[in-house]
């Protein structure tokens, strides 16, 4: 098989949380999610497991549909990759959802990201953490930045992807099939 298509997601759900964090970072979009199809059914995380608690989290299967993503604004990227990358990527992503109880959302690496010092707790992620390991799983992130400090906005400017859509989530998908499927 030839190339296949791995999404980089950035998104701002307007919650609580993530206004909180956009007074701090000054950036538009604060959440990172990494994706396996166009339809973005296959979107994986570091997250909330309940969508009114930002607190209690860790790896999430995301549905972009749902209430949390309802009113989000996103910046959608497509990397072009191999199917042995696909297949890597994707196979660490199976192993963390197999083992889903043994994973937290690092929340005090979070903190400590936000005063520049690193905290890297085994088996504990925050959304970018996660994000740049699978992408750093299908050689697809090149940074001297340890991992753990990585963020929405570090991705957003490594390597090379392309911006394929940005603004309401919602309407990515009436885009996306108007748009993508013709590429």
């Amino acid at each position: 098989m030839g190339e296949r298509k791995v999404y980089l997601l950035l998104t701002d759900t307007g919650t609580l949380f993530t206004r909180m964090i956009r007074l701090y970072t000054k950036e538009s979009h604060n959440h990172a999610s990494i994706g396996f199809d166009c339809d973005l059914t296959e979107v994986y995380s570091f997250g909330r497991k309940r969508p009114r608690n930002p607190f209690i989290g860790g790896f999430v299967k995301e549905d972009m549909r749902s209430e949390l993503f309802r009113n989000a604004t996103c910046a959608v990227y497509v990397y072009s990759v191999t199917e042995k990358q696909y297949e890597k990527m994707l196979r660490l992503i199976k192993e963390i959802e197999e083992n889903k109880q043994k994973y937290r959302y690092n929340l005090l690496g979070l903190f400590a990201l936000a005063l520049n010092k690193r905290i890297q707790r085994k088996h504990a992620y925050f959304c970018s953490h996660f994000v740049a390991t699978i992408l750093k799983e299908g050689k697809l992130l090149e940074t001297n930045k340890h991992l753990c400090m990585i963020t929405p906005q570090d991705l957003k400017h490594a390597s090379s992807k392309k911006l394929v859509y940005q603004g309401d989530l919602q309407s990515y998908f009436s885009f996306k099939e108007n748009q993508l499927e013709v590429n």
